[in-house]
């Protein structure tokens, strides 16, 4: 066993990467060249959509008509799973049946991590729920947007395949990952594991933070470290597509094939941007 922290050098080759992606106002190109539409959006039938675009690609768009009621929301998601509820006291203020997240983008930017999502920072790319166990970490993210804000492709929501960041990853670094965990998880819950034949990733770029690790295959905190930066630097190159928002349009994100993230936006004088959110086990 070997513990260590690892924190971003000032100098890291990934930094102007991410800066490109999440920071420097670019236009990604959409998933999925476009989006799949529905003039009956009842939840079974919107279900019925999302399912085989979910086992191809895990993650699927759908164009509703109007945005789903609260209630057709909850339906669909109830579909896929469990939603979670929201604890966390910082964001109570914007939860509706204790469920969903309303993300608004009415903030200037913050330093305060919980708020982020409701000002106009850029977010980092990550799978959800990475400090928890692999069991308690949501299946699924289903985004439904009420109101773009002024600038549909400002504050594009980012995906990113764990299948592509893997493969630019050698052996070696992929058998360091899978041996190596958050410090605070137990043993198992590492970085990179297998689930139904595909790599995934239960990590988060914690940007200028420390990251406190412990390898359970005996491999040294140099091999650790290098293996950290690849997989940031893996993350970070060309395979992101963004997401577009439009009113009524619904997606789905599966959280062990995608990493997501978001761009910069801009919080607007007018009407903000208004996503709402279920995470889903």
């Amino acid at each position: 066993m070997s513990k260590g922290s690892y924190e971003e050098e000032a100098a890291a080759g990934y930094a102007r990467s991410r800066y490109e992606m999440l920071d420097a106002g670019r236009v990604l190109p959409q998933p999925f060249d476009g989006v799949v539409k529905t003039s009956a959006p009842r939840a079974d039938e919107v279900s019925s959509l999302t399912a085989p675009l979910l086992r191809q690609h895990g993650a699927a768009m759908v164009l509703l008509d109007e945005p789903f009621s609260d209630e057709e929301y909850l339906a669909f998601g109830a579909g896929l799973g469990t939603a979670t509820e929201e604890t966390d006291p910082a964001v109570q203020p914007f939860v509706t049946h204790r469920v969903i997240l309303n993300l608004l983008g009415a903030n200037r930017r913050t330093d305060d991590v919980a708020l982020q999502p409701f000002a106009e920072n850029s977010l980092s790319l990550h799978s959800e729920g990475s400090g928890r166990v692999a069991a308690e970490q949501p299946r699924y993210i289903v985004l439904m947007c009420c109101h773009p804000g002024p600038r549909p492709s400002s504050a594009q929501t980012v995906l990113v395949p764990m299948d592509g960041v893997a493969e630019r990853l050698s052996a070696r670094e992929r058998e360091v990952l899978s041996r190596t965990r958050y410090a605070h998880l137990p043993p198992g819950e590492t970085i990179l594991r297998e689930h139904e034949g595909r790599p995934a990733f239960s990590f988060r770029d914690f940007l200028g933070g420390r990251l406190d690790w412990v390898n359970d295959g005996g491999d040294e905190p140099e091999a650790v470290d290098a293996a950290l930066v690849r997989l940031h630097a893996a993350m970070y190159a060309p395979l992101a597509q963004g997401v577009h928002w439009q009113p009524g349009l619904l997606v789905v994100i599966d959280n062990r094939r995608h990493f997501h993230g978001r761009t910069a936006g801009s919080a607007p004088a007018g009407a903000p941007r208004h996503l709402k959110r279920l995470r889903i086990r």
